[in-house]
């Protein structure tokens, strides 16, 4: 039953308190709507409350979520870790072998290609940083790599076919003192360390 003026009327009310009655009514009625209406958004965000409650619940089961997070982490540390540690050793090994490569006399040009086919992973390094067992390994290079290894040194004339020469060099005055040109030019090729070129 809905509280009116009519109704107040018929209980015998005064005009003024029955003004009274319906403002302190009407003042209760917005304020129950007015729960009502937070009552009833809040009943509608339940299902998704809800819906997160069971996705943490089925998340956290067979587990701890946060150490399977941690653990995941973790191996990918590990192995970003290791990945550089190995990096690090290969540019050691490169640079000892590479060093190794001069010492047994290996052309400049061909490091590279040499370090490219070379398996260094098998190589072991000792604390100073220089290959274990370098002596049979610089062998190793030699015989391996020999057609790569430059030889230099001088070497003296065949004896079979001994250098032209043999005659006895003239003076500067002695060449320029031959009237004919051509034998003179010639002279002076034979003998240019004497004029300087």
């Amino acid at each position: 039953m809905a509280l009116t003026r009519k109704m107040l009327k018929a209980m015998g009310i005064e005009e003024e308190k029955i003004d009274q009655i319906i403002d302190a009514h009407t003042e209760t009625v917005d304020a129950l709507k007015s729960e009502r209406d937070r009552f009833k958004e809040d009943a509608e965000k339940l299902p998704s409350v809800q819906k997160e409650l069971n996705d943490l619940k089925a998340a956290t089961e067979g587990g701890d979520s946060l150490k399977v997070k941690y653990d995941a982490i973790k191996d990918e540390f590990d192995k970003y870790k290791k990945d550089v540690e190995l990096k690090e050793t290969r540019g050691k090994k490169e640079t000892a072998y590479r060093a190794l490569l001069k010492e047994a006399g290996v052309s400049e040009k061909r490091l590279d290609a040499v370090l490219k086919v070379t398996n260094l992973d098998k190589l072991k390094l000792d604390k100073d940083g220089n290959f274990e067992d370098a002596d049979n390994l610089k062998k190793g290079i030699k015989e391996e790599w020999a057609d790569f290894i430059v030889t230099t040194g001088t070497v003296g004339a065949n004896p079979a076919t001994p250098p032209a020469g043999g005659k006895v060099s003239k003076t500067k005055d002695e060449i320029m003192a031959i009237k004919d040109t051509a034998e003179r030019q010639k002279a002076i090729a034979e003998n240019h360390e004497l004029f300087g070129f």
